[in-house]
């Protein structure tokens, strides 16, 4: 019978109260177990769930201003790194009080992801062995693998934590990534490793912005890199500090605060500066022997001297990547119905988007523009801004005066515009009666011939017609034709309002990257976001994240800067009283609504059971 692995034994002597075997965990790790047991923690229970108020969370967050400023930055880049990974982003304080998340929302909407929100407390004494409550202990990054948490519940989940440490040396913070998988995650612990190196080093920056900012390596190429010693030096010449790589690669010197740094290196501060300044880098030994090179990064107020260079960008508002403004579809039911598109579009079909204002039809029509791969231009046209009697000129063209105000050398009209592209009939409900007949000629035979001419041309384009006006109605007022519609109609997509989609955090995100680049927003922000009922859809949310932007002078977006909503009939009382179930139940509602009332319909857009979307609604009191 083979051996079972270190964990396995490890967890047979846990339930029975016993501490780890020797060898069978790391050494930290062993460590925290045999304290949880030493305070009566069962690892077969739940862990204390301690959630500190908000007013508590906020005044946490202003005493970490700066460094929570820095985290969100990174905490975005390190989003943009791995997402779709299934990954929770956290900043703690360092009591291990989570101020901040931003996450992938199949995560953020899992057990484990409910737990991991702004307040949650993750002391080990209370959460057993967690990353973050070891990290704290152990002054030192830390990784915990499924079973190596302490408490079973915790089993599927792998957390990495990596301590920030502010210029003197203390733990000022905590920066943390979460996923629901066992696997061992080295690439991830090296991101959050250089994101915290880049957060410690704009804190040097940040707290001697009088001081002289040297950076040194035994390697010249390494001198821009996050290996690169740091160090902080008043206008004397005396250490004021010195960043984690710096102290490794001065092991075995007199490296603190205070001493000269003639006491470190074989120079003469005064010449040294000189050369810097003049040379720009400088060759020397530190005084175990070994040969150095230093740049300086920043000058101080030395000998009276403005500053000359500026801080690294870390030390400034850290740069958010943006997405790239393409379109957004992770919502199950949407591309449920889009499946099939590519196909029609290659066969020419005509395209018919509808639903509500705001929700990103022409952005829809854009797509599928793309998807044909045509050389020509994408011509929009809105329908209903076009007067009736010029509605036929302008889509096909005149030839010169051939009516009253013609433009005297005539015009190729819109369809012509259009050959070899897509033509999009925005509003196409508001297409004049007069006017569908020609219409629905030239969707037959492609054929445009301009007003008062005679010459017939061919042309070759993709239609695409978008409208929110319920067309089955239309047509039994008989407003429209029911042919047209046929013919526009040949592939139909109806996109779901904002408040059904369950892409919403990623349209928030795609959002707030085109209307404030380089700006973050936090899990919690888009949690109550997404308890609003957005009746102007996207176009809304757009205006709403344009204002919370222009408003604050801040890189990133948290809850504190959008309202919370009004109390609606349309929440169940046990989702009233925590964000995201709030938001997850409006969505249902939402979604009951835009089936009509339909539950299987409703069901399958949002891709959960029949029984979960009749418990939110029968909870909702009458």
């Amino acid at each position: 019978m083979p051996l079972s692995s270190g964990i396995d034994r490890a967890r047979t002597a846990l339930t029975r109260g016993l501490p780890p075997p020797s060898g069978a965990l790391e050494a930290p790790v062993a460590r925290s177990w045999r304290r949880c047991l030493e305070r009566g923690l069962d690892p077969a229970g739940e862990p204390q769930a301690n959630v500190i108020p908000f007013p508590e969370v906020r005044r946490r967050r202003d005493g970490s201003a700066l460094l929570r400023r820095l985290a969100l930055a990174e905490m975005q880049l390190l989003y943009s790194q791995i997402a779709g990974s299934d990954f929770m982003i956290a900043f703690a304080d360092a009591d291990g009080v989570v101020l901040d998340t931003v996450s992938d929302r199949r995560f953020a909407e899992s057990a484990a992801g409910r737990s991991i929100l702004p307040g949650s407390v993750w002391r080990e004494e209370e959460r057993g062995t967690n990353a973050l409550g070891l990290a704290v202990v152990e002054r030192a990054p830390v990784a915990i693998y499924g079973r190596e948490h302490f408490f079973a519940c915790h089993g599927h989940l792998t957390c990495i934590a990596v301590p920030v440490f502010d210029p003197a040396g203390g733990i000022a913070g905590l920066i943390d990534a979460s996923c629901s998988n066992e696997a061992r995650q080295q690439h991830t612990h090296a991101l959050l490793r250089m994101a915290a190196a880049e957060m410690e080093n704009a804190l040097i920056y940040q707290a001697h912005a009088d001081a002289l900012i040297l950076a040194f390596h035994p390697r010249p190429e390494y001198l821009d890199t996050l290996s690169a010693g740091l160090l902080a030096v008043s206008p004397d010449g005396e250490i004021r500090s010195v960043n984690r790589p710096g102290e490794a690669l001065l092991a075995g010197l007199d490296v603190r605060v205070g001493a000269g740094i003639e006491d470190l290196f074989d120079l003469r501060f005064a010449a040294a500066m000189d050369t810097l300044i003049g040379d720009g880098i400088l060759r020397a030994r530190d005084r175990a022997g070994s040969a150095v090179y230093l740049v300086c990064r920043r000058l101080g107020s030395r000998g009276g001297l403005a500053p000359r260079a500026p801080a690294p960008a870390a030390a400034a508002k850290l740069p958010v990547p943006t997405a790239p403004l393409g379109f957004v579809c992770e919502d199950p039911a949407l591309r449920q119905r889009m499946h099939g598109l590519s196909k029609a579009v290659a066969a020419r079909t005509a395209v018919c988007i509808r639903g509500e204002t705001g929700t990103g039809k022409e952005l829809m029509a854009r797509h599928v523009h793309a998807l044909s791969g045509r050389k020509g231009a994408f011509v929009a046209v809105n329908c209903g801004a076009v007067p009736e009697t010029l509605f036929i000129a302008e889509l096909f063209g005149h030839e010169r005066g051939a009516y009253t105000n013609a433009r005297s050398d005539g015009a190729p009209g819109l369809a012509a515009a259009a050959d070899k592209g897509t033509l999009f009939l925005d509003e196409v409900a508001d297409i004049p009666l007069a006017a569908q007949t020609a219409l629905l000629r030239f969707l037959d035979t492609m054929e445009v011939r301009p007003v008062g001419g005679q010459a017939i041309r061919q042309v070759d384009v993709q239609v695409v017609s978008a409208t929110n006006v319920d067309f089955e109605a239309a047509i039994a007022e008989r407003r429209f034709r029911a042919d047209l519609y046929y013919r526009l109609a040949g592939f139909a997509i109806e996109l779901p309002p904002l408040a059904a989609r369950r892409d919403f955090a990623a349209i928030v995100r795609h959002a707030l990257a085109a209307v404030a680049p380089g700006t973050a927003i936090t899990d919690a922000a888009i949690d109550r976001l997404a308890a609003r009922p957005w009746p102007g859809n996207v176009r809304e949310l757009q205006a709403e994240l344009r204002r919370a932007a222009a408003e604050v002078d801040a890189a990133c977006l948290d809850e504190t800067m959008f309202a919370l909503p009004a109390a609606a009939a349309d929440v169940c009382p046990d989702c009233a009283n925590h964000p995201l179930d709030a938001a997850r139940c409006r969505r249902i509602h939402a979604a009951v609504t835009a089936a009509g009332g339909n539950i299987s319909v409703a069901s399958r857009s949002l891709g959960i059971s029949r029984t979960t979307i009749y418990k939110h609604l029968a909870a909702v009191p009458p």
